[in-house]
């Protein structure tokens, strides 16, 4: 099983020209903790997420050094702080050495990576863009609908039945699709995330059920909070 197998598809990014308001703002709306940040031609140039946020009300709130601890560090350091906590631009508070993934890594080196970096999740790439989110969630996921205690082995009909499978789902109103994750084996649909409701569930599985190919389908969703971040 492969990164392409399990990854959440509809990613919500952010332009590195977007102001910190905004990128919050996405966050609150779509109820995810952390946006990859692209560039031109929507290439992936960094990530921000809510640590970098959390860290930024810290410094903003940290009384100012002593003159002698200002002395013993770095002048480059101090402004490199001074940005972190009080600009505006994304591309002044996101994080640039980024873990990435392309779509044929497989899961097994990913959850490595996971653990190994101590991150929460990999945007996947295809030719330097983001095509994909694997999250820990997506391996907890792809764990639960192992049969027999290993992973699924989607074949080639498998591939492209996840692709029109989350067509479908993109088309449910009311859908959160970037909280939404499936996955696919020998016709077999298996469906997590979250949804505002029972009727949003029920037009999942009902989007599910009625794409040609798909043998049986589970549906595992919790109900949308209010507040607080998805996967």
């Amino acid at each position: 099983m492969f990164a392409k197998d399990i990854m959440t598809t509809a990613v919500v990014t952010v332009s590195e020209k977007a102001s910190v308001d905004e990128a919050v703002k996405k966050m609150l709306d779509h109820h995810v903790s952390a946006l990859p940040v692209v560039g031109d031609e929507d290439k992936l140039v960094g990530l921000i997420s809510e640590g970098d946020l959390l860290r930024r009300l810290q410094d903003s709130d940290r009384p100012r050094r002593s003159w002698w601890l200002e002395l013993i560090n770095s002048p480059e350091t101090s402004a490199q702080d001074y940005i972190r906590a009080r600009s505006q631009r994304i591309s002044d508070v996101m994080t640039r050495d980024v873990i990435s993934v392309g779509e044929d890594t497989p899961v097994s080196e990913i959850a490595g990576m996971l653990e190994k970096r101590r991150i929460k999740r990999v945007p996947v790439l295809r030719d330097g863009n983001v095509v994909g989110i694997v999250s820990r969630a997506n391996l907890v996921h792809a764990l639960a609908a192992a049969s027999d205690g290993r992973l699924p082995q989607p074949s080639a009909s498998d591939a492209d039945l996840r692709k029109a499978v989350a067509l479908a789902i993109e088309e449910v109103p009311g859908a959160a699709v970037n909280l939404i994750n499936f996955t696919v084996e020998n016709g077999s649909v298996a469906v997590w995330g979250m949804a505002d409701s029972d009727f949003v569930e029920n037009a999942v599985r009902v989007a599910v059920e009625n794409v040609p190919g798909v043998r049986h389908i589970d549906v595992h969703m919790g109900r949308l909070p209010s507040w607080g971040y998805g996967i």
